[in-house]
């Protein structure tokens, strides 16, 4: 197995945010990486996350940053999936059946990528838990986990949200395949 001595750096200053326009986590994804690549002429890492609510058909999905609108609102966003939830009277966590994706993307200048995806199963529940983490953290209990919601584990032990995460499953994938370098 090659030995890879990888460096990150921030987004450079000057260097403004992409605008998520894309149909998909994955395009959006692979939008941002290709903004930095042709901006820096440097190896890029981006990465697009959504909630996706089997009730809601999939939504908020690759909108799930502004699913209550322009600009951005993690509250709005959250209070939106409850009261769609709620005014359809779903009650389980088997009808709040939900999963969060993370698509990273690793691109190089001449277009070569890697392009790795982490899922985390769960639910949404009723109301929001715990203080930590950020969007829909509060409101996301996963399968895996101890019947805390994202929030709380951020709260009381980050570490444990972290090991389940769709954004750490993600990224392990793609610095998995980083050590190995590209095809």
């Amino acid at each position: 197995m090659a030995s890879a001595n990888v460096e990150l750096l921030d987004r450079p200053a000057g260097v403004p945010e992409v605008e998520e326009t894309e149909d998909s986590l994955t395009g959006n994804a692979r939008k941002k990486a290709a903004a930095l690549v042709a901006a820096t002429g440097l190896p890029a890492i981006a990465e697009d996350t959504g909630i996706e609510v089997s009730a809601l058909g999939g939504a908020p999905g690759v909108r799930s940053a502004r699913y209550a609108g322009e600009p951005p609102d993690d509250e709005a966003n959250v209070d939106r999936v409850l009261a769609e939830l709620r005014d359809m009277a779903l009650d389980s966590p088997e009808e709040r059946r939900a999963r969060f994706v993370t698509v990273a993307v690793a691109q190089w200048p001449g277009g070569k990528e890697l392009v790795t995806e982490g899922v985390v199963e769960g639910w949404v529940a009723p109301e929001r838990r715990g203080a930590g983490g950020f969007g829909y953290d509060p409101v996301f209990v996963p399968d895996e986990g101890d019947g805390r919601t994202f929030g709380e584990m951020e709260e009381s032990s980050p570490g444990s949200k972290h090991l389940l995460s769709h954004r750490g499953r993600a990224f392990r994938a793609l610095a998995a395949l980083l050590v190995r370098g590209p095809a």
